[in-house]
């Protein structure tokens, strides 16, 4: 079901790449409902907000209370439509959705890296860091580059979290930290867009140049508590297509001591079960050398079954604590930033300074 609300821009907030929130005065909502929100507008999709714009709402982030999501999302000024925006592409991405978008995918007839991709069959064993949570994408950026700093990272945004790339802030702040970002599947407004994890590998690797490429869903974990159904599950399957293409896999394992549920206490079930069941092809699986605490002693002892078919790798993470915290991006997960969860940005960044020292 969606939520419909309608009302008046009041105001416009922060705008970062393909984003703009608003200040909107809500005249058509349900009892209890605040009579201002806050609201997110793709102006790709519906065009530029402008005060005194009618606007059309779906509020079922806010009714749900949402913390990664927790805005009214724009749908529709509909008494200012955008001009149709004609292009060379045909795929559908958010398919069958009232807002399915058409997008030009890098591989297609009408793309200038459609002969280069056509040919292309492998990514030459590029390392590929996985990770379930998008909160990740910076820290291991800055073990990457505190380790190899010129070099160039190519990031992959799945449709497990946010469809639209341009929900995500981190991803504007880190800028030109990154070659370039490709969504894959049903996610879409990157630098290019695949319609799979295989051809946004192989774009990464033959239309950017990529030296090491990053998978990580957009921001919005969904998960339901149960042990297979969240969406990072996918890391696995993400692992199984680097080394069809003949890559090199390295895991950014969820680890943490301060998330209170215990399914998420040392190693997260999520990572347990990614690499243990889903992945059938072996992988890198990147561990900080000092992790704090009782984490040095239940890391390894949850990993231990892994090593049968993956590699346990000791990360030596001077210099990082120094990387982590020059970040451009506020180090943030699950409402905890860098030292509320500090093993967990930690081992993203270990497993970013491995796959640069596989260079």
């Amino acid at each position: 079901m969606i939520r419909w609300r309608s009302g008046e821009v009041e105001t416009l907030g922060r705008r970062w790449r393909g984003a703009v929130e608003l200040e909107v005065r809500v005249d058509q909502r349900a009892a209890g409902d605040p009579s201002r929100v806050r609201a997110l507008a793709y102006p790709e999709l519906v065009g530029e907000p402008q005060p005194g714009d009618r606007v059309l709402l779906n509020a079922n982030a806010l009714a749900l209370g949402l913390g990664t999501g927790g805005y009214a999302l724009v749908v529709a000024l509909p008494d200012r439509l955008p001009p149709d925006a004609d292009g060379p592409g045909h795929i559908v991405k958010a398919r069958y959705t009232p807002l399915q978008v058409v997008r030009l995918a890098a591989d297609e007839e009408a793309s200038p890296y459609r002969e280069v991709l056509a040919a292309a069959d492998d990514i030459g064993g590029m390392p590929v860091v996985l990770a379930d949570l998008h909160s990740a994408l910076p820290a291991i950026l800055a073990g990457i580059q505190a380790t190899r700093p010129q070099t160039r990272v190519v990031y992959v945004m799945t449709d497990g979290g946010a469809l639209p790339a341009w929900f995500s802030r981190s991803l504007a702040e880190l800028g030109d930290r990154l070659t370039g970002t490709i969504t894959a599947g049903q996610a879409f407004g990157g630098d290019l867009e695949a319609v799979n994890v295989h051809t946004a590998l192989l774009a990464a690797r033959h239309a950017f140049g990529a030296d090491i490429t990053i998978v990580v869903q957009g921001p919005g974990n969904l998960g339901t508590g149960t042990p297979w159904g969240y969406s990072g599950v996918a890391v696995g399957e993400a692992v199984n297509a680097v080394v069809a293409l003949g890559g090199r896999p390295v895991g950014s394992l969820r680890v943490s001591a301060a998330d209170p549920r215990p399914r998420h206490r040392g190693v997260s079930h999520h990572s347990l079960t990614a690499y243990g069941r889903v992945a059938l092809a072996a992988a890198d699986l990147a561990v900080p050398a000092d992790l704090p605490g009782e984490l040095a002693v239940s890391v390894p002892a949850a990993l231990a079954p892994l090593a049968e078919r993956h590699r346990i790798v000791t990360v030596d993470c001077a210099g990082l604590d120094d990387a982590l915290r020059s970040s451009p991006v506020r180090l943030s997960t699950m409402g905890r930033g860098l030292d509320g969860d500090y093993a967990y940005f930690l081992t993203a960044a270990a497993a970013g300074r491995h796959a640069a020292s596989l260079l």
